[in-house]
């Protein structure tokens, strides 16, 4: 279902620098203010915002940074993209036709037989509209191409979707430690900062806790892929872990109209 055309970059230059050796550069320094030293286990999945790095750079690396830490990175072959569709309406999850991906630090392959497996699933379209422009899953892919060496991406964006067929899709998906789940979400938009820490405080509780019910569209703009994550992770034993919770106020927004943004792990229980 794939074929030789490669999705451009959409962001480069104004989600994230467009010059490669820039580019690398500000994700090692997120990276690098983000280490944690303390052991922790590998994580099988991870939820993370998709702002610009000059908001959410510092939360996006803390989930990044648990990779090297842990010594996952090594070990990932595949990584799983779920996110919104912020520009296409869609009913389901959507795959692109693309054989790769581009950002100004290369091309990333796609895993073309998971996605020619998806496509023939029910509630997955092929859809490169929704992928084109689409920044919740590219500005995850430089922080992936610094921390690992060869790998695929199987990319997908989600708009009306039940936790179910989420589910199952990344169920289908999930492979062992080589395959990578990230699901790409921000939080709140748009409250004023107080405003903004009280509902994102009881969004995080209720992804903690798993509890579906509490987790729409106004609490995270990808609830679809959260819900189906927390959906599927008791089958698979995961505990959820927070790494950081903060909103734009925090770097360098207004505090009268901010964007929340968190970062939580997904391993086994130790």
């Amino acid at each position: 279902m794939t074929s030789s055309t490669v999705r451009a970059a959409a962001v480069a230059g104004s989600f994230y620098p467009d010059h490669p050796e820039v580019l690398a550069a500000v994700v090692e320094d997120f990276l690098a203010e983000a280490a944690d030293a303390p052991p922790h286990a590998p994580p099988k999945a991870m939820i993370v915002p998709h702002a610009g790095y000059v908001y959410s750079g510092p939360v996006l690396a803390r989930a990044y940074a648990r990779l090297r830490d842990s010594g996952a990175a090594a070990g990932i072959r595949r990584v799983v993209l779920l996110g919104p569709s912020h520009y296409v309406a869609l009913a389901g999850l959507a795959v692109p036709r693309a054989s790769a991906f581009a950002t100004p630090l290369g091309r990333i392959p796609l895993d073309g037989a998971a996605i020619a497996a998806l496509a023939a699933l029910p509630g997955v379209s092929i859809n490169d509209a929704a992928h084109r422009d689409e920044h919740a899953l590219e500005v995850q892919l430089p922080f992936l191409q610094r921390l690992l060496g060869a790998f695929e991406i199987v990319p997908l964006v989600a708009g009306r979707a039940v936790p179910a067929l989420v589910a199952g899709v990344l169920d289908a998906l999930w492979g062992g430690p080589e395959t990578l789940i990230v699901i790409s979400s921000d939080l709140s938009h748009y409250h004023d900062q107080a405003t903004a820490r009280r509902l994102d405080a009881a969004t995080a509780a209720a992804i903690e806790a798993g509890d579906l019910a509490r987790i729409g569209p106004e609490q995270a703009c990808g609830c679809a892929g959260i819900r189906g994550l927390l959906a599927a992770a008791p089958r698979h034993a995961l505990a959820v872990e927070r790494l950081g919770l903060a909103t734009s106020a925090d770097t360098v927004g207004p505090w009268h109209s901010v964007v929340g943004y968190g970062a939580w792990a997904l391993g086994k229980s130790s």
